[in-house]
């Protein structure tokens, strides 16, 4: 199983890059990568394999004067599937969804 991300500026409409994201299972870190020119990370646990679970995605200073930090938590119920975790920010709001 992977996790991939995606980091948008929808403020400025085009990709983040420069971001750190960290990848947990609970308290421990799997992971973590800086995103690229395309916004992109993709395979935060960095080849390991991961099982089914918990993981938390930490996104630090995205690209908003009013966020510094977002964490998102999933949920991994089948370690068979790939699983992408974009997140848009913008100075005003930030979103997530389950990417395909």
């Amino acid at each position: 199983m992977t996790i991939s991300t995606h980091v948008l500026d929808t403020g400025q409409g085009r990709p983040a890059a420069g971001v750190r994201v960290e990848l947990f299972a609970g308290d421990e870190p799997v992971g973590s990568g800086v995103t690229g020119a395309d916004g992109r990370i993709s395979d935060l646990a960095g080849g390991q394999t991961l099982g089914p679970g918990r993981y938390r995605l930490v996104f630090s200073d995205p690209p908003s004067r009013f966020f510094r930090r977002v964490e998102l938590e999933i949920e991994i119920e089948d370690s068979d599937r790939h699983y992408h975790v974009p997140l848009l920010v913008s100075p005003y709001s930030c979103a997530s969804y389950r990417g395909s």
